[in-house]
């Protein structure tokens, strides 16, 4: 379970409840008048775009031409 602090506890400890929570990678729920009203969670890594894109297409077609021609100015053609 998710350890809790108060509204108070953290307006002191702010910094070092921050750090804990980016060190040991866990949730801390922020509590006012005994009951929850937030939770501080850490950090998740962003996914790269091109493993988001890699599962529609190989790496080999990304750079692949199209075989048709466009013009990158609006109006244009």
């Amino acid at each position: 379970m998710a350890r809790s602090v108060s509204v108070s506890t953290l307006k002191a400890k702010a910094l070092g409840i921050v750090d804990e929570v980016a060190s040991r990678g866990e949730a801390v729920i922020i509590t006012k008048r005994n009951r929850p009203v937030a939770r501080l969670v850490p950090m998740e890594e962003p996914a790269t775009l091109l493993g988001s894109v890699t599962f529609l297409v190989g790496e080999d077609e990304l750079l692949e031409p199209t075989g048709e021609r466009w013009d990158a100015e609006p109006g244009a053609g």
